[in-house]
């Protein structure tokens, strides 16, 4: 699977309708939809589809349509995020009616047409699932502990007081068993 880590946009025109494609995080859906709804106040349709992983690590699917006719904008959208296996990733289509009826093959078409341009403009990242670690680190332990995290490219959160800090980093299973074996030398305490 992949994702998407920030915001691209497209724009495809077919028989006259202008197709804005714009692919981004989940985490943004609402904001952008919002955003989207402002900004393109007379566009004729803003069509959406999402995919996320729940705390469950189940996939969850949503789409609308926007009034298109039923299953003709909103599943060819869902059906070119799945198709690129992406999750963790909304895109929306924004249609301004260029006058020239497209048929229901031919909306289909445009809208599957426009969210893969999104796609492909879009840059992907391998999707992995990350666990929160959370832990204690006298001060003693803690210029160790940023340099193991630093040589691996991962952000931690430190939060200070007296005696140390309590850091947390999110880490896949392999990082986390690193971390692990590293860990078992130090005098920490993980939560």
């Amino acid at each position: 699977m992949k994702i998407v880590c920030e915001k691209f946009s497209v724009i495809n025109e077919i028989k006259k309708s202008k197709f804005i494609a714009v692919i981004c995080p989940f985490d943004d859906f609402k904001a952008e939809l919002k955003n989207l709804q402002k900004a393109h106040i007379k566009a004729t349709h803003i069509v959406w589809a999402y995919r996320y992983l729940n705390e469950f690590n189940q996939i969850v699917e949503n789409q609308n349509d926007d009034f298109e006719p039923k299953n003709s904008a909103g599943i060819p959208c869902l059906n070119a995020l799945r198709g690129s296996e992406l999750i963790n990733t909304a895109i929306f289509v924004i249609r301004y009616f260029g006058g020239i009826k497209l048929g229901i093959g031919g909306i289909v078409r445009a809208y599957s047409s426009s969210a893969n341009l999104a796609i492909k403009s879009a840059i992907l990242k391998k999707f992995e699932i990350k666990k929160e670690l959370k832990f204690f680190a006298p001060f003693s332990e803690i210029s160790k502990i940023e340099y193991f995290f630093k040589m691996r490219n991962i952000e931690i959160l430190k939060k200070f007081n007296e005696k140390g800090a309590e850091i947390s980093a999110f880490l896949n299973e392999t990082e986390a068993l690193k971390f692990k074996n590293f860990s078992e030398k130090l005098i920490i305490e993980i939560s």
